[in-house]
């Protein structure tokens, strides 16, 4: 990552636009805008009750979502593991989350491209919308001395046709809007008419000798299917469209696309490596050999013709506000009070750079536990944070720190933190907080769990402990040297009301247990997969069913043999795991992908001397075996994080504990990288 002090942001007046409407509308308004998301909060309601599916929505409805995409400014401090950008170099910036309008952001390294020390970073700001503008062009595949018509002529579109001439290409405008029509016509396009001019298509057609335009780039942004039906019409026989803006793409068969053969193309953002973690989050990358234009080359690409002079982007500008007054930008926006095209937030460089953090006036008696946050995302304030208790004075929330300053600061607020951070050296160095709950990504457990335990903090980490087994062995270390600290993973089930009550009710003597898990499918591409930073889902989930039958025979695994269906991807999410535990209990987890979505998530099914308990998604328990069948059924979902934290809490005050003993927590850990390595040996392997 790259941490820039922003000069100058972009403001994209139309995808920002209409994040700030559906921000004003009214909670129907919103579901109307997105039914998809409605039908999720429905399924929710079924499987895991009012209040979870309450915290959830409120979770998105309450946070601060931040806006912007595109920027530049100066490097002021780079990560350990950026090599060729340094303190002091001048960057554009790019990615919604990151090239936010903020006075600093921290950019993916792939993300931001080194501009010369004497660029204008006003225009260098156009990154974004110029690396978008520039991967549609090379969707197009256009010669020189061919022709192309861009429909939509607002900054996108601008753009689109200033790079289409440069490079040879007679360029032709459309749009609905006169005034734009007449700006492109002096600036960037050969020609250029209003949508409504009648003939229109007769118009190109001769201005094309006949032919037709060999490609159409749509860079329009509307639900009509207008401009897909127009770009029929002015496309050559076996010509391009390509689909840059948001538009409908259900065209008419007849009389254009069918009959000429035409070829629709879209084009994704920047270019290849969106939206992939190991490109964009681990700075992988793609060889240009094989690869010529990636995302950061495109938007390299775009700053040499800045740069070189071969476009001149100086009349997009139209409107600039300082920081303070972006508001005022906005409301042009929403209002249209007056024309305008590009719209730039300049930020004050002069004033010197204050990175503190955030306090956010909240402030509840110093207690006995005063605890911070590593990390506090959607399971955090579902699940962990609303079971802090609000008025108890012997706990305090000192502070927090996520990966995006927005996060921290509505956190802060809704929970009752002291401060938000950008700097775990604020939680780590500071003598008041000992106890730090770590609710990052995965990759970061590890190194996190170790740091606080030897900051001499207690430590809440959600699971897993850690994704690789050097990680394991110096966490045990670690954990030794400072046992007089609490290590606790969050492993709830074990503390789910109806599972207590099952345990109870056994005859005892080793069992046999089954748990299936209908987990359902996650793509391949989300970061749970990515092995580097989630593990996989072996690691970052099946370690709950594991220590769930640990914990209800009352032993640790011993041996662990695993056997998934063959995946040409390798993600070992459908697996059946036979364990054996050292009192002789056997127990088999059946993780398992490929199921329909309508069965229940969780099923167990525990024996033991004549007894059988049934839990079916923590909402319905049965056991049989003592007299008539004992039914329980609970109107909300339980998985057992509000006794969890109860519980870890209340050792942390009276000086108890361990929550979970350490050495569960490492035959846990140690059995989920067994079954990896049994999946790939084929064999069982022995644990401990």
């Amino acid at each position: 990552m790259v941490l820039v002090r922003n000069h100058y942001s972009l403001i994209s007046a139309g995808t920002e636009a209409s994040k700030v409407k559906t921000a004003r509308k009214s909670l129907i308004g919103k579901a109307k805008e997105r039914p998809q998301q409605v039908k999720q909060v429905l399924d929710s309601l079924r499987t895991k009750g009012p209040v979870q599916t309450y915290r959830a929505v409120m979770k998105k409805l309450d946070a601060y979502s931040p806006l912007g995409y595109s920027s530049a400014g100066e490097v002021i401090e780079v990560g350990a593991d950026v090599e060729d950008i340094h303190v002091g170099d001048r960057v554009a910036c790019a990615g919604a989350d990151y090239a936010n309008h903020a006075e600093i952001v921290c950019v993916p390294r792939n993300l931001c491209v080194r501009l010369p020390d004497n660029a204008n970073l006003r225009n260098a700001s156009y990154s974004a919308v110029g690396a978008i503008a520039l991967q549609g062009i090379r969707q197009a595949d256009l010669r020189l001395g061919e022709s192309c018509a861009v429909i939509g002529l607002g900054l996108l579109g601008q753009l689109t046709c200033l790079m289409l001439r440069a490079s040879g290409v007679r360029t032709f405008g459309i749009d609905i809007d006169a005034g734009v029509v007449e700006i492109a016509s002096t600036h960037c396009c050969d020609r250029a008419w209003p949508r409504q001019t009648p003939g229109l298509s007769s118009i190109v057609a001769n201005e094309t000798g006949g032919l037709g335009v060999d490609a159409v780039i749509i860079t329009a942004g509307t639900s009509s299917s207008d401009p897909i039906n127009c770009s029929g019409e002015l496309a050559r026989r076996r010509g391009r469209v390509v689909v840059v803006g948001a538009v409908p793409t259900g065209f008419d068969r007849e009389p254009h696309w069918y009959k000429k053969e035409l070829e629709l193309r879209m084009s994704c953002s920047y270019g290849p490596g969106r939206y992939d973690l190991a490109y964009e989050n681990r700075g992988l990358e793609y060889p240009a050999a094989y690869v010529r234009w990636t995302e950061n080359r495109n938007m390299q690409a775009f700053q040499d013709l800045l740069h070189s002079g071969r476009i001149d982007i100086n009349y997009l500008t139209t409107h600039e506000f300082p920081l303070e007054e972006a508001a005022k930008a906005y409301d042009l926006i929403l209002n249209h009070s007056e024309p305008f095209l590009g719209i730039m937030l300049a930020y004050d460089v002069t004033k010197p750079l204050r990175r503190e953090p955030v306090r956010t006036g909240a402030f509840r008696p110093v207690g006995k536990v005063n605890l911070a946050f590593i990390g506090a995302g959607s399971y955090a304030q579902g699940n962990l944070l609303p079971n802090i208790p609000r008025h108890d004075t012997d706990v305090t929330c000192k502070a927090v720190m996520t990966q995006f300053g927005t996060t921290s600061k509505r956190v802060a607020e809704r929970f009752g933190f002291q401060l938000c951070t950008d700097s775990d050296d604020d939680i780590l160095e500071d003598p008041d907080i000992n106890a730090v709950f770590i609710t990052t990504r995965h990759d970061t457990h590890g190194q996190y769990v170790k740091r606080c335990l030897e900051a001499d903090k207690h430590v809440f980490v959600e699971k897993p402990l850690c994704i690789n087994v050097q990680e394991l062995a110096e966490i045990r270390e670690v954990c030794i040297a400072h046992r007089h600290r609490q290590l606790a993973v969050g492993f709830n089930r074990r503390f789910a009301p109806l599972a207590t009550e099952l345990k109870s009710r056994l005859s005892g003597g080793p069992l046999a247990m089954l748990y299936r898990v209908n987990a359902g499918t996650i793509p391949s591409d989300t970061w749970i997969q990515d092995k580097q930073i989630g593990g996989g889902r072996i690691l970052g989930e099946v370690c709950h069913f594991v220590d769930f039958l640990a914990w209800m025979c009352g032993s640790v695994p011993v041996e662990v043999f695993a056997h998934a269906l063959p995946d040409p991807q390798g993600l070992n999410d459908t697996v059946s795991i036979n364990l054996s535990f050292a009192d002789g209990s056997v127990g088999t987890v059946s993780y398992f992908a490929n199921g329909a979505k309508e069965l229940p998530k969780e099923y167990i099914e525990v024996f033991s001397s004549g007894t059988t308990g049934i839990i079916v998604d923590f909402k319905e328990m049965t056991f049989f075996g003592k007299g008539k069948p004992i039914r329980r059924r609970l109107l909300n979902q339980d998985k057992g994080q509000s006794q969890m934290m109860k519980e870890f809490l209340r050792q942390l005050r009276q000086g108890e504990g361990p929550l979970i003993a350490p050495d569960d927590i490492f035959a846990v850990t140690e059995a989920c990288f067994g079954v990896l390595d049994s999946i790939r040996t084929r064999k069982a392997v022995k644990i401990g």
